[in-house]
């Protein structure tokens, strides 16, 4: 089978989750005080947080949600803009031995793959400094905005891409620190 997740997950496993609250309910639904939830958070450490690529949170979906009919891309459109994307990081690191992929990226590829213009670079300074985001994450929201870019087919990375990698750093902006 093949791996199609486009960016490689650092735990090794698609399937690890934590819950945000020890009763494993939403922050407004939980029992939990907000000291309780506040140490359960703490029990993952932010070096270990910044080694994530993506956090999601995933909300309870409603009933009249999974019984209507569904909307969005259909898993085969998904599928194919993977793999797209895929052949595209094959291309771009074709000439590295150890890179294959915009997670493999070291600082080198980084900075000659991951090209910003002045505004987007400006985006992404302001969320540095609005949510005291380490290098480390710095790393990871670029390989990440990258990938976004290759499954939207675009050559360079734009404020949009930057703007919806940030957004997969959720734990590093709620509840923790």
């Amino acid at each position: 089978m093949v791996d199609i997740c486009p960016v490689r997950c650092t735990l090794g496993d698609h399937k690890k989750a934590m819950n945000r609250t020890p009763d494993g309910k939403m922050p407004g639904e939980s029992r939990s005080n907000p000291r309780e939830i506040q140490n359960y958070l703490g029990r993952i450490s932010g070096p270990l947080l910044d080694r994530i690529d993506l956090h999601i949170e995933v909300p309870a979906v409603k009933f009249r949600e999974l019984s209507g009919a569904p909307t969005g891309e259909t898993s085969a459109q998904i599928r194919a803009r993977v793999i797209s994307a895929r052949k595209i990081q094959a291309a771009r690191f074709a000439h590295k031995i150890k890179v294959t992929c915009n997670a493999r990226m070291g600082p080198r590829e980084l900075k000659s793959c991951c090209e910003l213009d002045e505004p987007t670079r400006d985006l992404l300074k302001h969320a540095m400094a609005e949510y005291n985001l380490s290098a480390r994450a710095y790393d990871r929201i670029l390989k990440v905005a990258r990938t976004i870019a290759d499954l939207a087919s675009a050559e360079k990375i734009s404020a949009d891409h930057i703007s919806e990698a940030i957004q997969y750093r959720s734990l590093d902006r709620q509840l923790w620190g």
